[in-house]
């Protein structure tokens, strides 16, 4: 059966600038980290795809080494792109990134340009594509100049292989940095995707500052911190969680006594507020205008139709917002 979107697909969602960009984002995006693996179920993250385009997500977020394997999720992704999506890649942004380790030697990882202009060629031809709409920098190199990656994602750009460029786990002084090298080579950042939730809250020592006076967009990973700001470690920590199996990066030990009160606490006032806990987490985000779009994953249909519905309320009164700094001291 061919698949056909929904026309109704852009009335179900809210769009927002993305810095002082011409590109506005859904403000949630959907990232392709776990779930979209060779190891995992394509009928099912087939699925997902299909329900998140026909509610208005049109931003897809990968990168060199999701998977697992590394590089699968985005052979994955391609395949669905060209069998499902072939007459609607204009409707759709699509970014990629490079930082991590990805192959063997010392070219398969961190900031060099030699690493970076490979492993964007090797995501386009993964996920059959020209051109990727952002390709980021994962994570900063402490070894490598700044101005040799950003000169890498400036060469990128002039070649044609990313429309737009961003930085992802850079904190605000590397930020500023490289926002300003980019910008004297001609190729704005167009956006910065650090880790931040109620429960990591470093973006806001500086780095949201910094975005907002450079006009670059914002788009936090992990706005759930790993599955803790759901509903899932109310009574402790359950067998098939991701905290029991300590295989990813959220530790058993972190599931404390201290942080059950604090999940239940702020799970009380979720309902009170008509939400889950994970739709509140969602919207607490996104209250900032300074954060463009909320990257969330998705293991199943029915997860992605939850998060959704964090949109239906982003508006909190100054007491909840006391409410909220009060549990979460």
């Amino acid at each position: 059966m061919t698949y056909l979107p929904s026309p109704e697909r852009y009335n179900k969602m809210q769009y927002r600038r993305c810095g002082k960009s011409g590109i506005k984002l859904p403000a949630i995006s959907l990232g392709l980290w776990h779930n979209f693996g060779h190891v995992d179920v394509m009928e099912n993250f087939r699925s997902i795809l299909h329900l998140a385009f026909d509610s208005g997500i049109t931003h897809f977020d990968l990168a060199n080494n999701y998977g697992p394997p590394p590089g699968s999720a985005e052979t994955n992704f391609g395949k669905i792109l060209k069998e499902d999506f072939a007459g609607y890649r204009d409707e759709m942004i699509i970014s990629s990134k490079a930082g991590y380790t990805m192959w063997d030697g010392p070219y398969g990882d961190w900031g060099s340009k030699k690493y970076l202009v490979s492993s964007l060629d090797q995501s386009l031809k993964r996920m059959g594509l020209d051109y990727v709409d952002i390709f980021y920098h994962h994570r900063p190199d402490p070894e490598t100049p700044l101005e040799e990656t950003m000169g890498a994602l400036d060469l990128i750009v002039r070649q044609g292989k990313a429309l737009y460029v961003g930085i992802s786990n850079y904190n605000a002084q590397e930020a500023e940095k490289a926002i300003a090298i980019l910008k004297q080579l001609g190729t704005p950042c167009l956006i910065h995707q650090p880790k931040y939730s109620m429960f990591v809250r470093d973006a806001e020592a500086g780095l949201l500052d910094v975005l907002g006076k450079d006009g670059v967009g914002c788009i936090p990973f992990s706005p759930l911190a790993q599955g803790l700001l759901t509903n899932k470690y109310l009574h402790g920590i359950p067998e098939d969680s991701r905290a029991a199996k300590s295989t990813g990066f959220l530790q058993e030990s972190q599931v404390t006594e201290e942080v059950i009160a604090k999940i239940k606490k702020l799970n009380t006032l979720a309902e009170k507020r008509g939400q889950t806990l994970a739709q509140m987490a969602l919207a607490w985000l996104l209250k900032d205008d300074r954060v463009t779009s909320v990257l969330i994953g998705a293991s199943k249909p029915a997860q992605l139709v939850d998060s959704l519905k964090a949109l239906d309320n982003i508006d909190f009164s100054s007491e909840e917002l006391e409410k909220i700094e009060q549990i979460l001291k």
